[in-house]
């Protein structure tokens, strides 16, 4: 069991050590990001053959007479791969945001299901429209088909409610608050005695950075450093009864 508050460690001249400080970020774990690898793939495979089909359709419209039967088809299956790929590209956000920090990737990685579905479409629905060898009735038809279907390959490809990097951190860091909010007595058996810990109005120093006593809602920061240090920086000399037991 580790602490969940902040742990800001001196170095051998009291002051604070910012050799090993790194900012905490939200990074999936190794089972998460193959599995979000997997569906990023899938999802790119599924719009590769969304736009083949788009390919295929417009040279069907390049014939004469055009086939209605294997237009409406290929507006189907272009639709079907889509979304599809939208679905699983959306699922991956969820594991693995971007930082809105970047608004550009941000924007571009969770709306990309729908910016792959006009591609899909609009060229398709432009050369229906234009297309000569097709009667008002025909474009009519297979016009509307193309209209309806990018309609909802877009929508399923929009995201409404995008996941950002640091609303996960900011999650993470309320789940860890609210563990921590209910201290047990078990600590981690293996300590260094020359590593203590105390906080700022403390009157003991600890020998486990996870001792409840130093993991409350009172508690916003812990102080690493040596017992040496606890007694000359804040006159501490007594340990914590519960780490000593």
């Amino acid at each position: 069991m580790g602490t969940k508050k902040k742990i800001t460690k001196l170095s051998s001249d009291g002051n604070v050590d910012n050799s090993n400080e790194t900012e905490s970020l939200y990074t999936p774990s190794l089972e998460d990001k193959n599995q979000v690898k997997k569906y990023r793939l899938i999802a790119i495979g599924s719009w590769v053959l969304a736009i083949t089909m788009e390919i295929l359709a417009i040279l069907v419209l390049r014939n004469k007479p055009v086939s209605m039967g294997w237009l409406i088809t290929l507006i189907v299956l272009t639709l079907i791969f889509a979304v599809a790929g939208s679905f699983l590209w959306k699922k991956a956000n969820r594991i693995d945001p971007a930082s809105e920090k970047d608004k550009v990737k941000f924007f571009i990685q969770n709306q990309l299901g729908m910016i792959i579905s006009i591609i899909a479409f609009l060229p398709m629905v432009i050369l229906i429209f234009t297309n000569k060898n097709l009667s008002k009735k025909q474009k009519g038809i297979a016009g509307s088909v193309a209209v309806v279907a990018m309609v909802i390959a877009g929508y399923f490809g929009i995201e409404f409610d995008p996941v950002s990097q640091e609303q996960m951190n900011q999650k993470q860091t309320e789940i860890n608050r609210n563990d921590a909010e209910e201290p047990d007595n078990k600590l981690d058996n293996t300590f260094d005695p020359n590593v203590v810990y105390w906080t700022k109005y403390g009157k003991s120093y600890h020998l486990y950075s996870d001792c409840p006593y130093i993991n409350t809602k009172k508690t916003s920061e812990i102080f690493e450093g040596t017992p040496q240090q606890a007694e000359e920086l804040k006159n501490i000399t007594d340990i914590c009864d519960l780490c000593e037991n």
